[in-house]
C-alpha cells in the first residue's frame, strides 16, 4: 500500500509498505522507494482519485476496459518488480471536502495467498483508516510547521541553519535508528513511536544558537578562543528550554540539543553541566563519552557532520563523497560510536535516499 500527499498541485509519494517485496531482502535492508511524484489528472488510478474525490475498486488494473477514464500506469510495477492486480484507491479529504492525499492499497488475498479482488464490505472499514489517516496528516502538518517556526528563529540568527539543512538531519538520525533498533532487537512499535519522535526532535537539535549573539554567530573568519565557548553554550541553552522534559519528545529534544557536541573518546563538550546554570555539574568537569552519551546524542552527532560535510555552505564547498565517507570511517572510535559508523557505512543508500526531498 501507498500513501501520496498533495503538494503543489501534485501527487507525491510519502509513504509505501510492500511486505512481499521486504521479505525478499536480507535482514534490517529496507525497500528504497523512489520518491514518485504524479500529475493530478487522468493519467494515473491516483491521479484521477486526487482529481475526482472518487473511490475506485478496481478488481485488475491490466483489465481496464478502453472507454476508462483513468488509465494504469505500469512503469511502478516495473520499477519495483512487483505485478499489481487488484487496486483500492480512497482519496483522503480534510474538514473542508478538499483532497489531501490519496491512500492506495494494492493486491488483496484470500485464506489461501491468492490475490483476489478487494470486497464491497471492506469499502466502510476502509473510509474510517481513511479518516483516521487524514486527522493524522492534518496534526502531523500542523506539529511540523511548528516546529518549523521554531527551527526558523534559529535560521533567523545563523544563516547556516537551514530549514532543509534540519530536516536532512531528522531523516538521517531517524534511519540510523530504525537499523540500530533492529539489531537490539527492540519490538516494532516501539521503534516507530521512537523513530518519528527522533525525526522531530533531531530537527532541534541547534536550536539553542537564538541564545547566542549574532556578533559571534554571524561573524566572518574563524572566531577567538573566547568566542568559541560562548557558542558552546548553545547546547545548554538548547537543552533549558526542553527541561524538565515532560514528554518522549521533550527527552529527546534535550539529550540531542545538550549531547549532539560530544564525543565518544570524551573530548566533546559542554560535558556534565547543569543546563539551568551553566555551570559543571561534577567536581572534575569533562566531556561525556562513550555510552555515557544518549543513543539520540550519538546518532544526532553523525547525522550531522555528515550532512554539514556533504553540504555546500556560504563558507566552505562540498566535500566530495568519497572524502566524506573517509572522514566518517576515520571518526570512529574517537568522534562517533563504531556501531553507528558501520551502519551508516552499511545501509548509507537507504539513510541517504531518506532524505532526497530536502535539497538546498
Amino acid at each position: 500500500g501507498s500513501i501520496y500527499k498533495v503538494e503543489n498541485k501534485k501527487l507525491r509519494l510519502k509513504y509505501a509498505q510492500n511486505d512481499t517485496k521486504q521479505k525478499e531482502l536480507p535482514p534490517g535492508k529496507k525497500l528504497i522507494f523512489k520518491t514518485f511524484v504524479i500529475p493530478i489528472d487522468n493519467n494515473t488510478i491516483a491521479g484521477y482519485v486526487a482529481k475526482t474525490g472518487q473511490t475506485l475498486n478496481i478488481a485488475d488494473v491490466y483489465s481496464l476496459p478502453n472507454d476508462s477514464p483513468y488509465k494504469f500506469d505500469p512503469k511502478y510495477d516495473k520499477i519495483s518488480g512487483y505485478k499489481t492486480h487488484s487496486m483500492l484507491t480512497v482519496p483522503l479529504k480534510d474538514s473542508d471536502n478538499k483532497v489531501i492525499g490519496v491512500l492506495q492499497l494494492i493486491n488483496a488475498k484470500d485464506e489461501r495467498g491468492k490475490i483476489v479482488p478487494f470486497s464491497d464490505d471492506f469499502l466502510p472499514l476502509i473510509e474510517i483508516i481513511a479518516n483516521s489517516a487524514t486527522l493524522a496528516l492534518e496534526k502531523a502538518e500542523l506539529f511540523r510547521m511548528l516546529v518549523l517556526r521554531m527551527i526558523k528563529l534559529a535560521e533567523l540568527r545563523d544563516p547556516k541553519e537551514t530549514g532543509a539543512h534540519v530536516n536532512r538531519v531528522g531523516a538521517y538520525s531517524a534511519e540510523i535508528y530504525e537499523v540500530w533498533a533492529r539489531s537490539k532487537g527492540i519490538y516494532e512499535d516501539e521503534i516507530d513511536k521512537n523513530k518519528d519522535t527522533l525525526r522531530i526532535a533531531a530537527m532541534l537539535h541547534d536550536v539553542g544558537k537564538v541564545a547566542i549573539s549574532d556578533k559571534i554567530l554571524k561573524k566572518e573568519g574563524p572566531l577567538t578562543d573566547e568566542e568559541f565557548e560562548v557558542i558552546k553554550q548553545h547546547t545548554y541553552k538548547g537543552a533549558a528550554l526542553f527541561y524538565p522534559p515532560k514528554s518522549l519528545l521533550e527527552d529527546m529534544a534535550y539529550k540531542i540539543a545538550l549531547e549532539h557536541h560530544e564525543r565518544w573518546d570524551g573530548k566533546g563538550y559542554p560535558g556534565f553541566v547543569d543546563v539551568t546554570t551553566g555551570r559543571p555539574s561534577i567536581d572534575e568537569p569533562r566531556g561525556k563519552k562513550g555510552e555515557e552519551i544518549s543513543i539520540w546524542g550519538r546518532i544526532v552527532a553523525l547525522a550531522d557532520v555528515y550532512d554539514a560535510l556533504s553540504s555546500k555552505r556560504c563558507y566552505k564547498d562540498r566535500w566530495p563523497e568519497e572524502k566524506v565517507i573517509e572522514e566518517i570511517k576515520a571518526q570512529a572510535g574517537k568522534q562517533f560510536d563504531p556501531e553507528l559508523v558501520d551502519i551508516f557505512i552499511n545501509y548509507k543508500d537507504q539513510i541517504i535516499q531518506s532524505a532526497q526531498d530536502y535539497q538546498d
